[in-house]
């Protein structure tokens, strides 16, 4: 396949871009891509030195782009609130938001500040947490928003008897159920857009498999070093047989960005595990649109926090 598949991002001047996970991976790829065609870009980062520093090369990267980064740790919903009083207040309305961060298989189950399992918490609720509070500056953006979801979403399904599973923890089982999660609410996100007429698209991308740094050492979680699938899926990258990180940005990028794009849509690379970004059918965990209502108003009662249709009097 080729290393870095064709995709012409049309001219973005003028609109702002806000990119979860951009300080590393696959984010920071989005969030260059991004600036390169001309948005301003938002990174909110949970670890302002590095945020700072990456924001930097983007913007040497892309000829001094207006790239700036924002404080938030997806799994605190103080901190998530925090970010969208900010952004709120700063009242610039937003026409792009990439949910793209994310964490993967902790070596044991951990919980986040709220005493969600972490996967969960930060993939799916924090994401959710954020989208609903920045409702307000989507809708005067008529925005599209682009949730990130993972291949480990082709099988399993939500864990409705242990959310957060609280027995019987199984990582991986329980990082698919936070990637079904986040393309459950893109699909219930559209919807509800459509029905209460928001003008907000809403739409989900997979990046296919490649050697991001989900499967590094990651001390703050307690992994101390990387998994030994990284090292595999290196080689297989180097080989050719899996994607970069460059290309694995892509399908996302269409998603957010491609005129022809359009909400209740799921892109990915040609083949599961890489190649040049298509439009593609939804997997059968992310098909329910029962479990995706019913995950909505799950969600709602763990973040106690329902759409912020208008924005709270006294702001911008």
């Amino acid at each position: 396949m080729p290393r870095t598949p064709a995709f012409q991002i049309p001219d973005l001047t003028g609109k702002l871009a806000v990119v979860t996970g951009a300080s590393d991976g696959i984010g920071r790829v989005i969030a260059t891509r991004l600036a390169q065609a001309g948005a301003d870009v938002v990174m909110p980062v949970r670890t302002p030195p590095k945020g700072e520093k990456v924001a930097e090369q983007i913007r040497d990267e892309a000829r001094g782009a207006a790239v700036s980064t924002r404080l938030v740790d997806l799994s605190s919903l103080a901190s998530v609130s925090a970010l969208v009083e900010t952004l709120v207040t700063e009242g610039r309305p937003i026409d792009i938001l990439v949910n793209n961060a994310g964490v993967m298989t902790p070596p044991d189950r951990q919980t986040t500040n709220d005493g969600f399992e972490l996967q969960f918490g930060t993939n799916h609720l924090g994401h959710f947490a954020l989208t609903l509070g920045l409702l307000p500056l989507l809708r005067e953006g008529g925005a599209r928003v682009t949730h990130q979801t993972s291949v480990a979403a082709r099988r399993g399904g939500i864990n409705w008897a242990d959310l957060n599973w609280e027995e019987d923890y199984v990582g991986m089982k329980a990082y698919a159920q936070s990637k079904i999660a986040v393309g459950l609410f893109a699909r219930g996100l559209d919807a509800r857009s459509r029905r209460e007429g928001w003008g907000v698209s809403s739409n989900m991308s997979h990046p296919g498999v490649s050697p991001t740094s989900l499967l590094a050492a990651r001390p703050e979680m307690g992994r101390t070093k990387d998994r030994g699938g990284r090292r595999i899926i290196r080689l297989l990258s180097r080989l050719g047989i899996t994607g970069t990180v460059d290309s694995a940005a892509l399908p996302a990028l269409m998603a957010a960005t491609d005129p022809r794009a359009r909400g209740d849509r799921f892109y990915g690379p040609r083949h599961v595990v890489g190649g040049a970004p298509v439009l593609q059918e939804p997997w059968a965990p992310l098909t329910d649109v029962d479990d995706a209502h019913r995950l909505w108003l799950e969600s709602e009662r763990l973040v106690g926090v329902r759409p912020a249709v208008s924005r709270p009097a006294g702001t911008p």
